[in-house]
Order: C-alpha cells, then sequence, then structure tokens
C-alpha cells in the first residue's frame, strides 16, 4: 500500500530498475570512459585524458540539475527552445515524472547521466592537445545551447520532432549522432596535433584500455534497457538486441582488419563494440533480433570503410585529428542506426514502446511495404532523415560558436604545453617508474613519505644491471 514516501502512482520495479539503469550509464563515464581514455593514448597524455572525463560528469551533472533539465524537458520557452528552469525543489522531485511511474528525482538522474557522456564522447575527439582551461567552458556552454536543444525536440513530448513521430529509442540522434558532429566540428577549431605526438600516440595499456571498453559495452544494458522508463518486456528485448548487435559488430570488424592488415586488432575490437552499441541504440527494443544481427554486420562494416579507406581519401578529414575516430564510430554509424531504424522499425513494437494505437506512425518502411502502408513507411523514413539533417547542421554551427568564443577567452589549446603533457598540464604524471628516468639512466624510489612524513631507504637500479626492462616491468 502506498504512503507518503511511496505514493500509489509510483511502481517500485519500475523506479529501481531506472535508478539502477542510470547508475550503469554512469559507470560507463565514471571509470568507463575516464579508464579507456587514460589508457589509450600516449603515457604523456593519460591523466589529462582521463581527467577531461572526470571533469565534464561533474560539470554537467550540476548544470543539469540547476538549468539544464528543465530545458529539455520542460516548457518550451522559444521555437525549439526549452525555458531554463532548476529542478532542486523537493515539491517538484517528488512529483510523477512526465514518463513511466517514477518520481521526477529518478528521471532527472536518468537523463544527466546521459546528457554527460555526450560531453564525454565529444572529448575523445580533442585528446592530447586541448587546453583543459577551454574544456572547462566549452562542457556547461555546449550542454546549455546544444543538447537541451536537440533533447527537448527529438525526446521532449513538445518537441516539434518527437510531434513528427521521429524515432530514436534511447539517443541515436539526441547523443550518438550530436556528439559524433560536435566532435569532428570541435576538432576542426582546436587543430591537429604536432605531427611528433601523433607518432607518438601510442596505448600505455591496452588491457586496461580492454577492461574500460567492457565498462562500456556491459553498461549498455542501462542505456538501452532504460527506454522504456519500465521494468517491461520491451526493456528485455533492448538489451538483448544490444547485445547481439555489438557482438556481430565487433566481429564483423575483426574479419575486415584481418582481410586488410594480416591481423585482428584489439583497436578494432574496440571501435566495433562502440560503432554496434552506437548503431542499435534508436532502434534497441523496436526491432526483431535478426535485424539487430544485419545492424551489426553494417555497424562493423560501413565505418570500418569509411574509417579505413575513405578518410585518408578525403583531404579534409585528413587535416582534422579525430584520436578516438569518434567521428567515425558516433557521426556516420549514428546516422546509418537512425536510417536503418527508419527502415526495421515493427510497428507493435513501436505501439508497445510508445503507447500509441496510430499505425500511421512508427512504421518502419520495410513493413509498410509488407503491410500494404508504403505512404507510411516512406514518411517514417523522410521524418528521420529530417532529424539527421537538423541535428548536423544544428550541432555544426551551434559547436562552432561555442568554440570561437571559448578561443575569444582562452586559447582553444596551448601549444607551448604539449611537449610537458601532463606534467606541464596538471603537474603529475600518471606513470611515475617511466617517468622519472634521471640523466644517468637510473630508477630511484622515492625517499620520502609525504603522507606519513616518513624516510625511506634511498636505492638506485643502475641500467646496465637491470634484469628487466621498464615496459616488462609494467607488463608484469
Amino acid at each position: 500500500m502506498g504512503d507518503e514516501a511511496s505514493p500509489e502512482w509510483m511502481n517500485k520495479g519500475d523506479n529501481a530498475w531506472q535508478l539502477m539503469a542510470a547508475t550503469m550509464v554512469g559507470l560507463q563515464t565514471i571509470p568507463g570512459l575516464v579508464i579507456l581514455y587514460g589508457s589509450m593514448v600516449n603515457k604523456s597524455w593519460a591523466i589529462n585524458s582521463a581527467f577531461m572525463a572526470f571533469y565534464a560528469f561533474a560539470a554537467v551533472i550540476l548544470c543539469w540539475a540547476a538549468w539544464a533539465y528543465r530545458m529539455s524537458f520542460g516548457e518550451e520557452w522559444v521555437f525549439f527552445v526549452g525555458k531554463p528552469a532548476a529542478a532542486l525543489d523537493e515539491k517538484f522531485l517528488l512529483g510523477q515524472a512526465f514518463l513511466g511511474a517514477l518520481p521526477t528525482a529518478t528521471m532527472v538522474f536518468f537523463q544527466g547521466v546521459f546528457a554527460a557522456i555526450t560531453l564525454v564522447l565529444i572529448g575523445g575527439s580533442l585528446l592530447g592537445r586541448m587546453n583543459i582551461r577551454a574544456w572547462m567552458l566549452f562542457v556547461p556552454l555546449w550542454l546549455t545551447f546544444s543538447y537541451t536543444v536537440t533533447a527537448f525536440s527529438i525526446w521532449s513530448p513538445n518537441g516539434w520532432l518527437a510531434k513528427r513521430g521521429v524515432i530514436d529509442f534511447a539517443g541515436g540522434f539526441v547523443i550518438h549522432l550530436s556528439a559524433g558532429v560536435a566532435a569532428i566540428t570541435a576538432a576542426f577549431w582546436v587543430g591537429p596535433r604536432e605531427e611528433k605526438e601523433k607518432v607518438t600516440l601510442d596505448s600505455n595499456n591496452m588491457i586496461v584500455a580492454l577492461g574500460g571498453a567492457g565498462l562500456v559495452w556491459m553498461g549498455w544494458s542501462g542505456f538501452n534497457g532504460g527506454g522504456p522508463f519500465a521494468v517491461n518486456t520491451v526493456a528485455s528485448l533492448a538489451i538483448l538486441n544490444t547485445h547481439v548487435c555489438a557482438a556481430t559488430s565487433i566481429i564483423t570488424w575483426l574479419i575486415f582488419d584481418t582481410f586488410h592488415s594480416g591481423k585482428p586488432t584489439v583497436f578494432g575490437a574496440i571501435q566495433g563494440m562502440i560503432t554496434g552499441l552506437v548503431c542499435i541504440t534508436p532502434a534497441a527494443g523496436i526491432v526483431q533480433g535478426w535485424a539487430a544481427i544485419l545492424m551489426g554486420f553494417i555497424s562493423g562494416s560501413v565505418p570500418w570503410y569509411t574509417l579505413t579507406v575513405v578518410h585518408h581519401k578525403i583531404k579534409l578529414l585528413n587535416t582534422i585529428d579525430d584520436p578516438m575516430a569518434i567521428f567515425h564510430t558516433h557521426a556516420i554509424t549514428g546516422t546509418l542506426g537512425g536510417i536503418l531504424t527508419g527502415l526495421f522499425a515493427v510497428p507493435k513494437l513501436c505501439r508497445l514502446f510508445y503507447g500509441v494505437p496510430d499505425w500511421e506512425k512508427y512504421t518502419g518502411l520495410f513493413y509498410g511495404l509488407q503491410n500494404g502502408s508504403a505512404h507510411a513507411g516512406l514518411k517514417q523514413l523522410w521524418i528521420q532523415l529530417e532529424a539527421i539533417a537538423f541535428v548536423v547542421m544544428f550541432n555544426v554551427i551551434i559547436t562552432s560558436l561555442i568554440c570561437l568564443g571559448v578561443r575569444g577567452i582562452v586559447p582553444l589549446r596551448v601549444d607551448a604545453l604539449e611537449v610537458g603533457g601532463d606534467i606541464a598540464m596538471h603537474g603529475e604524471e600518471a606513470f611515475a617508474l617511466c617517468c622519472s628516468e634521471d640523466r644517468d639512466g637510473k630508477f630511484e624510489n622515492v625517499k620520502r613519505n609525504r603522507i606519513y612524513d616518513t624516510q625511506d631507504f634511498p636505492s638506485s637500479i643502475d641500467e646496465s644491471s637491470r634484469t628487466m626492462t621498464v615496459s616488462e616491468s609494467q607488463m608484469v
């Protein structure tokens, strides 16, 4: 029975799952992407890359509660922009959310971690050369002027694309396409790394990178499984389709890698995982399992081709530095996912997800042709293309304006600090053992324990007498 803390309109099972799903999405970012970014770059940029993700998560959550949530899901202010307002009042937060049998506080947190991971994905294209102070300004500005507008247009019941009937199950447009387009645009304005920096951009720990990638992959159960805002059959289908598509994409990418270069790579497996997860996101709970496999094959082949072949043939892409290939894994793949959703969306599953009886909405083209409603299928595909065009054009313009505005305050990059990396940027280094070699080729231990202010016994290891190299000791 309901009480004041558990009102009758609240479903405890749904609320518990939604909080768990939100936490899983949060774990995709911290520690997931923090670990992945920090491990995939050269050791001199490990702290900076991981810190960009860590800071972005904190900044977004604060801004989200302060004004951005209600800009995304509140009242319309002007055109397709929501009205800013705080989501901090007890009366507002403990009331029922605009969707689901959940309190608004749960919805604010769930949507907040989605917003946070979007900014962190953008950061993946800026690793190794963006001024950290510029990034600290960029994050709240992009959240406010870009993310909220896209979320309001596509996910809010008051949004113009939502009213048109666009299908975006869990963020193919709002998160991945937006992040991919903003990432390549911001990378253009920040500029590329020095050639010597590109040459030395080797992963400092690929095993740890796989651990970060695994957190991202498993966390996607909450990412897509939380889409229905309920513990129901659609959530179960969404989770299964998510992992089937990701697995298919990984295998496909590795096969192409093997035929192209003669060997499968861990970096390729991670990229294939990401493209599979991104592609299925707008369609996770509204397509059949066979469609998830087909989408996995497409997401493991088309982005592979654009990254491996097309990228090197287009002059503009060659001049833009995108170390984590965010453009290919999110912009290209997000576009593919949106289009394939317009083809494979099952009308019955869409009605279960959206809770509408309208056969003329949410009909994939292939099912429209099969059911004699080709017009409805073509209309759905056109709406998907409208959403893609809107997200791309809007993000190119807004991201460019934000970068130019930030550049007027602080430099987008600080070339003088590039050589120093983490030490110059933060006064810290990620791997003291491999970075503290003195001029005599010796490695000395720390002589003073700063926490307890005790003296350690000094010792040194002569380079010539070492039986194990630094890289070998790291592997052990």
